[in-house]
Order: C-alpha cells, then structure tokens, then sequence
C-alpha cells in the first residue's frame, strides 16, 4: 500500500491511496507550513511532487517522509517558474524495483535539514543561509553551470570561506566507483578549485585535481561499498574572485 496526505495545521487537506502506484491531484493553493506526506511498504520508491519538479527516487528507511512545501521567494528560488504555485497539482509516488548503474546521488526533493528521505545532502556552511546556495541544489539532477542565482542556476556557495566540506549520505549501502563533478563556471564572477578530496565512509580516501571549466569532471576511485562520502580538502585558485562553487556531485553505482 501507498498513500499522499496534504496537510495544512495538522489537518487533512486531500488524501489518496493504494496498491501499486497513487496518485493524488490537490485542487487548492498552497500556504506556508503545508506539508506532504508519502508513505509506501517498500522503501525505495518514485515520488513526484510537483508537474514542474523531476520524480525522485528515494530511499526510505522509515518508509515515509514529510515534504516540505517551498514558500515565499527565498525557497522557491531554486525551482522552476511555477512550481509548487497555482490551484491544481498533481503528486504520485510508486514502488522502485530498478537497480540499474546510475547516478547514486540525485533527489530533486532533497530539503536543507532533512534526512528521512535520502540521498541527502548537506554541508558547514551554506552561504548567507539563502536557498540558491544550498547543498541539496548540487543533487538536484542539473548540470547547467554558466551562471550564478535562481534556477537553473542554483548551486552550492561557501561564503569565501576555505574550511568547507559537503557530505552525501546515501542512508544505506551502496556499491559506486565513481564521482563527477560540475564546478560553477560563471567566469571571471567565479573561481574554481584546483584539488579536492572525497572521504568515503569505509575510511579510503581519493584526492583529485580540478579544472578550471565547464562540464564533467570525472573521479574514479575504484569499487567501493559506502553508506555515505565526503567532499572536502577543497583548494581555491589564485584567481581574484573569492566565489568557486559546486553546481552538481553526481556518483554512480547501484544498490549494495
């Protein structure tokens, strides 16, 4: 069984259940404090929370999670124009059952604080707390990377400062041997950062030069089981600006 609850005030705004996949339209603009609730009896599964935002497979290890409605211009300001607005939206969730090689680390629905829905992503410092620098925005699944602010253009800032990392919590056992990275490459606004580290969680360790453009940038690191990794030791250019950023950390594999 499955279910998709809207709740506003501890209240019930519109529900939906069943076996399989479910699907649930909410005729009704949303308000701050709304939250959706998706429960399933497998914990992977597909949930769409939005027609604007991509589906999101996710781990739940609770079998259920909260999903937070974006509010006001600062949390929207990561999403696509229209998200999460108007009077008519239409949310489903479904059993999982792929296990193909693929990119271990996106969720579109990933929330700053959250972590009952994974992969989760998260980091020390965020810059001046705004939702476009964000650590969930480098797994949102975007790779455009020529810019800086609001979608699509949302990335992970640090806030000029050099004693940064990132952690990736994938919430349980994963076999990958891969990361890529897209730094932010709005240059000369940008820096970049010319070496980097990934801590893996079985305590092996990869550090890694960095390029100062835009596209993929690729990180082997042999076959590994993880629960999580670790971005860190990042080393900033001597270019003048003081803002190198991370759009997207993407990490390939499958389920342990």
């Amino acid at each position: 069984m499955a279910e998709i609850v809207v709740y506003r005030d501890g209240g019930c705004l519109a529900r939906a259940c069943g076996k399989g996949e479910v699907n649930l339209l909410f005729m009704e603009q949303y308000q701050p404090g709304d939250e959706i609730a998706f429960t399933t009896d497998t914990p992977q599964a597909r949930i769409k929370a939005d027609a604007c935002v991509e589906a999101a497979r996710v781990y739940l290890p609770a079998l259920s999670f909260r999903y937070r409605v974006p509010f006001a211009a600062d949390g929207l300001a990561p999403y696509p124009p229209g998200a999460f607005q108007g009077e008519r939206h239409l949310l489903s969730i479904a059993p999982d059952t792929e296990n193909e090689r693929r990119n271990l680390a996106v969720n579109p629905l990933d929330q700053r604080h959250a972590s009952n829905a994974y992969p989760h992503a998260s980091a020390n410092v965020e810059t001046r707390g705004e939702s476009v620098f964000f650590a969930r925005n480098v797994i949102d699944g975007l790779t455009i990377a020529d810019g800086h602010g609001v979608w699509p253009y949302q990335s992970w800032g640090i806030g000029a400062r050099e004693d940064v990392w990132l952690m990736l919590d994938f919430g349980r056992d994963v076999i990958a041997d891969e990361a890529i990275l897209y730094l932010r490459a709005d240059f000369p606004h940008d820096a970049f950062w010319t070496q980097a580290r990934l801590a893996l969680s079985d305590g092996d360790t990869t550090t890694f030069a960095l390029r100062r453009m835009d596209g993929p940038q690729t990180v082997e690191f042999g076959l590994h089981t993880l629960r999580w990794i670790r971005l860190e030791g990042l080393v900033k250019s001597d270019d003048p600006s003081a803002f190198p950023a991370l759009r997207q950390l993407m990490v390939m594999g499958r389920d342990a």
